[in-house]
């Protein structure tokens, strides 16, 4: 899979990636109608996702080296697949085919651009990432690592924040589980 986004188009979603997060998060408290049963289905696929976020973090050390190990191995954008599963976990939990039709929206409207812009600046960065980009799909991953993987490093993890992710996933769940609890 190529992404080909118009520069400027790339460029300019990409300054819209933090503000619609906002508009997302108003959109899921207002649109959310969830029942002990979505979130039981929901919910678990937002812990997926956020867990292959959390994976993620712990190998990636941003401009200093080519993250190819643990999720890398599989896909290159596992922080991406991690968000979306988390959008689509929340989305059931939530049963709201509106939020997961406007998640996708966002998805592919501001954050494959993203990917295409941070594919560019790794290019330049690194020279091999173009036999890196040959062996490992953009975003769905195959299942057999192409290369080796190296071990979870904590101090990664903690250096690129994902515990914000996880902070922002602790408040939706108790969120929809407080408008589940209400409704009975």
């Amino acid at each position: 899979m190529t992404l080909r986004f118009p520069k400027p188009y790339a460029d300019s979603v990409a300054r819209l990636r933090v503000p619609s997060g906002f508009l997302l998060v108003a959109a899921f408290a207002w649109f959310s109608h969830p029942r002990a049963c979505s979130l039981a289905y929901g919910l678990p696929v937002a812990l997926l996702g956020l867990a292959l976020r959390a994976w993620a973090a712990g190998h990636l050390a941003k401009d200093r080296s080519l993250a190819t190990g643990g999720p890398y191995a599989f896909t290159r954008n596992p922080l991406y697949l991690g968000t979306l599963l988390v959008a689509a976990g929340l989305a059931a939990a939530a049963r709201s085919a509106g939020l997961a039709i406007l998640f996708a929206a966002v998805f592919v409207c501001i954050y494959l651009p993203v990917i295409q812009l941070e594919q560019e600046h790794l290019r330049s960065l690194f020279p091999e990432y173009g036999l890196y980009a040959a062996r490992v799909p953009v975003l769905l991953p195959h299942f057999r690592p192409a290369g080796p993987t190296r071990g979870f490093q904590w101090p990664l993890y903690a250096k690129n924040r994902e515990y914000q992710a996880a902070a922002g996933f602790l408040a939706g769940a108790l969120w929809l589980v407080w408008k589940a609890a209400a409704k009975l």
